[in-house]
Parts: C-alpha cells; sequence; structure tokens
C-alpha cells in the first residue's frame, strides 16, 4: 500500500511511503505573500498536493483530524486545507481519512500529550531527520496510517 500523509497547517508537513522503500518528508510555507490574496494559501496546497498525487500516485490519503484550535483563524485555515484535500481526493478517487491527534500522538511517542520536541524525536529515533514538528507530525501520521490500514 502506497500512503501520502499530511499534517495540516499553514507549515504544512507531509510525508509518503512506498512499501518496500524508506519514508520521504518535507515541509511546504503556504504562507501568504504581503500582497497576496487569503486564498493564495489554498491556490499553493492545491499545487502541492497535485504535484504529490502526479509523482507518487497514493492509494490513500491520510491527515491529522484536528478537532478543536487554538484561535479563529487557525480553525478556518485547516478547515480550507481539509476541504482542499478532500475535494482533490475526490475527484482523483482516491481514499481519504482522518486519525485524532491524541492516538497519532500515543502511537508515535506512547504519550498522547507528547510535545514537539518528543514527535521529532521520535523521528530521529527511526533515522529520520525532520526540519521541523510539521514534517515529524507527518512521518508519525504516515506510520499511524501505515499501522491501521495494514490487515
Amino acid at each position: 500500500m502506497t500512503i501520502l500523509s499530511f499534517d495540516l497547517g499553514t507549515k504544512c508537513g507531509w510525508a509518503f511511503k512506498e512499501e518496500s522503500k524508506r519514508a520521504k518528508f518535507g515541509t511546504e510555507d503556504l504562507a501568504c505573500k504581503k500582497w497576496d490574496g487569503a486564498g493564495m494559501r489554498f491556490v499553493k496546497f492545491t499545487k502541492l498536493l497535485h504535484d504529490l498525487l502526479a509523482k507518487h500516485k497514493p492509494d490513500v490519503v491520510v491527515f491529522e483530524g484536528v478537532r478543536r484550535h487554538r484561535g479563529t483563524d487557525a480553525a478556518h485555515i485547516y478547515g480550507g486545507l481539509m476541504a482542499t484535500l478532500q475535494s482533490v481526493c475526490e475527484s482523483n478517487n482516491i481514499p481519504y481519512t482522518a486519525y485524532g491527534v491524541t492516538e497519532i500522538k500515543k502511537f508515535w511517542t506512547g504519550k498522547g500529550s507528547a510535545d514537539k520536541d518528543a514527535m521529532i524525536a521520535k523521528a530521529n529515533d527511526l533515522g529520520y531527520d525532520p526540519k521541523d514538528d510539521n514534517s515529524a507530525d507527518a512521518l508519525a501520521i504516515l506510520f499511524y496510517g501505515l499501522d491501521q490500514l495494514s490487515v
């Protein structure tokens, strides 16, 4: 099974793994530039998503299903990114699913309330060197998805 995962946000973490290969991962900055319209982050995410889908042809897309945000802007951004992901996946007949934050963190670190440093440390323990917590989270989501979807 080939899986593509996302940690949705302005700093969008992504990870990808084909069955027998090592995971690839990264973080894409979707922040709007000074003169960009507010919708530009969704245009950037749509391009990233189409590029990753075309390059890797995943069987499924998984992402972190956040149920509570610290601020209204973060909630709106997350909702827009989630809607974009779902729409693009539906248009391409690619199944997708979300996993809860606590269950991902508990799977990855053994602690459902793990902080950013713990998420990065676990990625490092597995031989990955994420540049930030967004990539580390995307790796955690990826490996949790692999665990949940493997039968």
